[in-house]
Parts: structure tokens; sequence; C-alpha cells
């Protein structure tokens, strides 16, 4: 029987005029408030129903007319095998499960191994928990017609369990207006829906992290920067906590954490110009590459020092905890958010930022991406206990393990520990799991400390764009035509906007002794006349 209905236990009376429910059961006979109009009868396995409602009815998608007749077997989703268990570096294999419930302080910690929240698997398909034979929405879809609302609708349908998640995903909400970095041919009208496509700006700005990794990872090795950090395996917690975020929101990265930026709208050029330190670079040079940083943006810039963000942000957080109880203008309510590595939990500033969170009570989340790798160290080398997560609980603290290799789960699960640290004012801990496919840096050789078939299973199996990739083509919204063109049309982008960094003269001199106090005090101009001094010395010309 179908019925698609939402959850009211109590239907308002009011609202109902008849409700004919022959050969129905009781537990059918719900979730009636949500269904704005139409004739209910019980026949070929429908079960429509008629409501009297004083709002003008909003059409149904095509995808719900299309599903109003009896379904065929060779329309059935044909059972699949849905894993029980993940482990993508070290021995411990972790339990999946598809309940998001974010453990808060003082409720039972789940006994054993913390679970992995999950909702699509390696082959690009949401599980399904009950194993049961949901519709085969994939061949009712148009392929060609990139409708949000009507991929969110007939997932929501083929995949219940989900729903929740997939109505409130603002992964399935379309931009008012065209994405400036999405690619608008204003000839074409599907072109133009696609420029405002949340999702397909995900898969899009996934495979764009990856080829300016592997192209800026490649300038490094050629001596035309000095140093470089790949995303490789990690594009999903980007662009899955990226879109959940919103934009005040305070970003304070690591290292690793380039797709945030990118999904706020920093552009290729400005990520270029910050690696090869030129006069349009941000910081004027004076940071390593990679160490990016926007005010605009929200995005505090990068250090070096291992894990001194992490208490950063708690000061952050407790400021706007402070703002929203002064809050006379009623501004939007805003979080800090602080990525780390499972290396950095080992630091001494890990826990005083998770103590002082969790004791002033601050509106934040801790996320932390257990890639399976400090530089050399493996995570068993690391910690003794189940992972960072069930860490937690002994602060005070409420927490969620999420697959840091599935976008959708990331975005629910920071979406939810958002939403809890603002109405609760609490600190949330997310423990994303995935794998580091590339070196540490261009400092190290991932291959003398780990096998490289290790490293091949995760490009072949648990790729996180791989996965994005398979979900879209199983939809009919890709294929191995369109995501090659992305690729290469992403590939081009960089090198274009690489080689045009590189043009660029280097910042002037005087700006290496600025932007530190609002006067130049008389050590940084003495230190400047040296400076000038020891060129002019040396016959030194500095461009």
């Amino acid at each position: 029987m179908m019925l698609r209905v939402l959850n009211y236990p109590n239907p308002k009376p009011a609202i109902w005029q008849c409700f004919n429910t022959v050969g129905a059961h009781k537990h059918q006979r719900r979730q009636l408030s949500s269904l704005p109009h139409h004739l209910a009868r019980h026949n070929n396995g429908m079960v429509n129903i008629l409501v009297k409602s004083t709002k003008v009815p909003r059409p149904l998608p095509k995808t719900f007319n299309q599903l109003k007749k009896p379904i065929k077997e060779e329309d059935a989703a044909p059972q699949q095998h849905v894993p029980s268990h993940l482990s993508y570096a070290g021995s411990k294999r972790m339990p999946i499960t598809s309940e998001m419930r974010v453990m808060k302080p003082g409720e039972d910690t789940p006994s054993g191994i913390w679970p992995v929240f999950r909702i699509m698997d390696e082959s690009g398909s949401f599980r399904q928990p009950d194993n049961s034979r949901h519709t085969n929405v994939s061949k009712i879809i148009p392929s060609k017609h990139h409708d949000l609302l009507q991929l969110q609708s007939a997932l929501t349908i083929q995949y219940p369990h989900f729903k929740h998640h997939l109505m409130s995903s603002r992964l399935f909400q379309s931009s008012k207006n065209p994405y400036p970095d999405m690619p608008l041919k204003k000839e074409v009208q599907e072109e133009e829906s696609d420029a405002k496509n949340t999702l397909l700006r995900a898969h899009r700005q996934m495979h764009r992290l990856r080829q300016m990794d592997t192209i800026l990872h490649n300038a490094q090795r050629q001596g035309r920067i000095s140093f470089y950090m790949t995303q490789h395996g990690e594009e999903a917690i980007h662009m899955g906590s990226a879109s959940a975020l919103s934009p005040q929101d305070v970003i304070f990265a690591q290292y690793r954490e380039a797709g945030l930026l990118m999904w706020r709208g920093f552009t290729l050029e400005q990520f270029c110009n910050q690696c090869f330190s030129n006069d349009y670079d941000l910081g004027k040079g004076r940071q390593m590459p990679i160490h990016y940083g926007s005010r605009a943006l929200n995005y505090q810039t990068v250090s070096s020092p291992l894990g001194t963000q992490i208490t950063q942000a708690v000061g952050a957080a407790y400021k706007f905890k402070l703002d929203a109880m002064n809050n006379k203008e009623k501004k939007e309510a805003a979080i800090s958010i602080v990525y780390f590595g499972e290396g950095a939990a080992s630091t001494t500033d890990f826990h005083s930022a998770c103590n002082f969170a969790a004791t002033l009570g601050t509106p934040m989340i801790f996320f932390c991406r257990n890639n399976g790798y400090a530089i050399s160290t493996p995570a068993e080398d690391q910690y003794a206990g189940d992972g960072i997560i069930s860490r937690a609980p002994g602060y005070g603290m409420a927490g969620i393990r999420v697959d840091g290799n599935d976008v959708f789960a990331v975005h629910a699960a920071v979406a939810a520990a958002r939403k809890l640290a603002i109405e609760s004012s609490m600190p949330v801990m997310i423990e994303a799991m995935t794998y580091r496919q590339g070196h540490h840096s261009t400092s190290d050789d991932s291959s003398r400390y780990r096998d490289v078939d290790e490293v091949q299973a995760a490009q072949d199996v648990t790729d996180p764009i791989l996965r994005m990739d398979k979900f879209l083509c199983h939809y009919g919204w890709m294929d191995d035509d369109a995501v090659t063109s992305i690729r290469d049309e992403e590939r081009t982008a960089v090198l274009r906007a690489m080689e045009a960094a590189e043009a660029r003269p280097k910042p002037k001199l005087d700006t290496m002794f600025t932007d530190v106090y609002q006067e130049k005090p008389p050590h940084l101009i003495r230190q400047e006349s040296e400076l000038r001094q020891h060129l002019k010395r040396h016959n030194i010309t500095y461009h």
C-alpha cells in the first residue's frame, strides 16, 4: 500500500471532511493533515484521501503523478547489499547506522564501539535499513532535467527512512540567483537552472578541489611554489559541512579545509595568488602556501602550529553566546566551528578547548577529521580508545560519529549539530571517519609507512567523489562523458588561474613591515632600514 503522509499522530478534524479507508488498518489511518486535496479510494494498492483545506493546494511534482499507478515487479528496486561495518584505516571495524542521533550529555552512550552514521553507501545508493524493496524512482525521473525538488520528492518516496534529512537538506534547495562559480549559458534555459542547483555545485566543487590539489601539488614538485597539502579523499567533508553552515558562522581551519573556503566563494585565482605569494595575495606573501584566510568570508587565517585554532574557536563561540544574551537587534545566531585532525586531538590545546567549551556552554562544533594518519603516525599508535568521539561524554559534550566520505551524512550531521549548539548553547563534537589518500604534505612520502595497495583501495572503492558520481549517474543526472567534461573544465580553469598568478609580481617590500601596528614602531623602522641597506650593499634588486 502506498500512502504519502507526514507523521501527525493527531490530525485536526477541522481540515478533513471525508476519510474513506475501505480495507485499511488502524496504522494506515494517520498523518493526514499534510495531504492537501483529492479523493480517498483504496484500490490497486493506493489510498487517496479527501480533505477540505482553506489553503490553495500546491501542485504535486510530476514524480508523484507518475507514481500514481500500481508498482510493477520490474519497477521495484532490487535488494542491495547493505554494508554493516566501516574500516577506512587501521584494523578497527566500526558498525554503520542509518539512525542519526547526536548523543547529548547525560544520555547513555553506545556500548562498545560508537557507530558511524551514513546515508549513502559506496555504490552511490542510499541505504535501505529494513532491506525492503522500494520503488525504483531512477526509472521515473527525467534524465536531463535537473529538478532538485523532483529529485528530493522521489528520494523521499524511495527512502522514507531519510525523509527528514532530505526535506531539510540545503543540498536540495536551489539558490535564488545563479552561483557565480557555476558555468552559465544564457541561451540555454536548462543551463541557467543548473547554475542555481546546489547539489550540482557541490559535485562540481568536489571535482574542482581535486583538480586544484593535483595541479598545485605538481607545481610544487616542479619548484614553482614552496609547499602544498592536498585534500584528496576528504572532499565530502568540505562540501557537506560547508553547505550546512550559515555565512555568519566563523570557520577555524587546521590546514586541510580549503573546500570550505571554496564553497564560500574564494576563487581559484585567490587560491593560486596565495600559493604563489604575489601582490594579489590577501596575506601579502607573509604566509606559507595553503595558509588561506578571508575576513569577508569568516574564515580565520590558517596557522602552522598544530591545535592553536581549537582554543581560539572557543573564544569566538563565547563571544557569540554573549551577543545572543544581549541580542536586542535580534540578529541571526552564529556559531564557530573548528576543524582538526585526530593527531591534533593529542595536543594540550584540544583538552583545554574542550574543557572550557563544555564548562562555559559555548555554541560551537568541534569537527575532527579522522583520516587515519597524523603525518606518519597511524591511528592505532595515537590512542588506545575508540577514536576521538568517545571523549565527548567525558567533557560533558554532545557528539556524533559520521562517515566523512558521505556528503549527505556529513551535511545532515553538521546541520543537526549546529541547531543543537544554538538552541542549547552547547558544544557538539563530530568525528568524521575518512581516509587521507595523498601524502601528508609535499614534505612527506607516505609510501614509507603505509602500503600502496591500501591507498589504491581507497581510491577505487571508498573515494567520496566516485561515490557522488555514482549517485548522480544512477538518477540520470550524469554519465561518464559529463563527469569527464566537468573534470576537464575544472582542470583548464585551475591551469589558467595558476598561470595568471605565477605571472604576477611579488608584494612590495614595505608590506613586510605593515598591518601589525597602527603606527610603525621604532624597532620595525630600524629593521626595514637595515634590510634596504643590505639589499643595496649586495646589489640585490627586489621585484
